[in-house]
């Protein structure tokens, strides 16, 4: 299998079948550049995960968990075939055509959204197949191979997610959360469902202007903040 190609001011490193979340977290605990992307790559999963090294507190820093979705989903909408729909759950699931086929998800060395973080990491996966499992058994769940995606090979779409991405990240630099906002909320699946996230159940409204979930239940609409999604610091 080829070697990823990516843009200046990105590089890769293969984990050579560790997870890549943990690997960015570690090589961002010990000092890695900002632009680091560890990579996993397997004719039936594609894992990857980029080190951010912000210089924005933590509240605007994990902008980069939309910025990396739009970035996948934007890269997968242009290599799969035209029939496949692929959108984003707030809470991170990635869905082709309806049904959970991956996601994303995000840490950082601190909790408190006023500091400013030493590192932050945004990692992602995608399922290709499935072959021990029969699709009918799991109605929400489903693989690209599954999907119409044969012909999609894995190297081409990590290196189309890091370009995508890069674009989105300039953006953000330039314009601020706008734009992004507006292509993620665009893209979000669970917008007037009832989801569960943070202990709290009710209708997902969408998200307010610092990507926050807007969710209204019987005791009112509450604001979820995206920090909420940052898993355990190290």
């Amino acid at each position: 299998m080829a070697e990823p190609s990516f843009p200046p001011l990105m590089s890769g490193r293969a984990t050579l079948g560790a997870d890549p979340f943990a690997a960015a977290r570690k090589a961002a605990a010990e000092g890695c550049d900002g632009g680091l992307i560890l990579h996993n790559v397997t004719a039936e999963r594609l894992r990857a995960a980029i080190v951010f090294a912000p210089d924005v507190p933590l509240a605007q820093a994990v902008a980069m968990l939309p910025v990396c979705a739009v970035g996948l989903q934007n890269a997968l909408g242009a290599l799969a075939p035209p029939e496949v729909g692929v959108h984003l759950d707030w809470s991170g699931p990635v869905r082709v055509n309806g049904a959970r086929c991956g996601g994303v998800r995000m840490a950082a060395d601190t909790s408190d959204p006023d500091e400013i973080p030493g590192w932050l990491v945004v990692g992602w996966d995608l399922v290709f197949s499935r072959e021990a499992e029969a699709p009918g058994e799991t109605p929400d769940e489903t693989a690209l191979y599954e999907e119409g995606c044969g012909d999609l090979d894995p190297v081409h779409l990590l290196e189309a997610w890091a370009r995508h991405t890069l674009v989105w990240i300039n953006r953000w630099t330039d314009e601020g959360n706008r734009p992004v906002h507006a292509e993620w909320t665009g893209l979000l699946h669970d917008t007037g469902k009832t989801v569960t996230v943070a202990g709290r159940t009710g209708e997902a409204l969408g998200a307010d202007e610092a990507f926050g979930l807007l969710l209204k239940n019987a005791a009112g609409t509450h604001l979820i903040p995206l920090t909420t999604l940052l898993e355990g610091t190290q």
